[in-house]
């Protein structure tokens, strides 16, 4: 076990957008979150990398209780994500956005700038190579010194995974990862995500391409306006029928 989800609830005022969800993710698996828009995918997510703070219920990792960290540690930690809508500094390179990513693991501070000492000057260069790591991992090294505006919607996602990957997560939470994209960048971006899986990183993604999620898979969680209402291997969730009603439309072929 990763990660592990007990009665984790989230209530914005009179509504629940995650209720009372348990859910384990197991290390070295591919993991998928699904369910209809607004069923609570990326506030679970949230929830997690503590963006939002859980109106009730408790976060593990590792055994370890994480509900009340703030975002920074818990990426300290090795928990990654990517966001739904790419959170890219459009006018600065593809490496310096990357760059942003190693920073979490160095210790320089204001002084360390201000005189630019040898500690700082160590530290740049261990996150622009952690950073050339991460492209050529994603396959963007030669679109390094691009400016984020230029390119594809495509390599901005690529961008965004190297970005996560800089951070030296253990887990990385990809959230829509193929949205906005064709159908064969979609199977490079699949291919890529059982790279990283390969290679040894746990993964849990939300996405909505029913295709890409069936065929990558090891293990998904249905939600459905905040709960959960299966959770199984690709062929359990398709055959489901109330996955089937609430999430694919009465087909589970899509």
């Amino acid at each position: 076990m990763l990660i592990e989800t007990k009665n984790l609830t989230k209530r914005f005022g009179g509504l629940t957008a995650v209720n009372q969800v348990d859910f384990i993710i197991e290390k070295g698996r591919i993991n998928a979150i699904i369910g209809p828009n607004g069923a609570g995918k990326s506030t679970f997510f949230n929830l997690i990398s503590g963006f939002h703070r859980p109106s009730s219920g408790t976060v593990f990792f590792k055994g370890i209780d994480i509900t009340k960290l703030p975002p920074n540690e818990i990426a300290a930690l090795g928990i990654s994500r990517t966001f739904q809508s790419t959170s890219l500094f459009d006018q600065s390179t593809v490496l310096d956005n990357v760059v942003i990513g190693h920073r979490l693991r160095t210790k320089s501070n204001l002084a360390d700038a201000i005189f630019r000492t040898k500690r700082l000057k160590r530290e740049e260069a261990a996150c622009r190579e952690k950073a050339m790591e991460a492209l050529d991992v994603v396959g963007l090294t030669k679109s390094a010194d691009k400016i984020v505006a230029s390119i594809s919607q495509e390599e901005k996602k690529r961008t965004a995974i190297a970005l996560a990957l800089a951070t030296v997560p253990e887990i990385i939470f990809l959230d829509e990862p193929a949205a906005g994209i064709n159908p064969d960048e979609t199977e490079g971006l699949t291919e890529l995500i059982k790279k990283l899986n390969r290679s040894g990183l746990t993964v849990c993604l939300i996405e909505h391409k029913m295709h890409m999620i069936m065929n990558l898979a090891d293990h998904i969680m249905v939600l459905n306006y905040g709960e959960k209402i299966a959770e199984g291997t690709p062929k359990e969730i398709r055959g489901n029928d109330a996955v089937i009603k609430a999430y694919l439309g009465g087909s589970a072929s899509a």
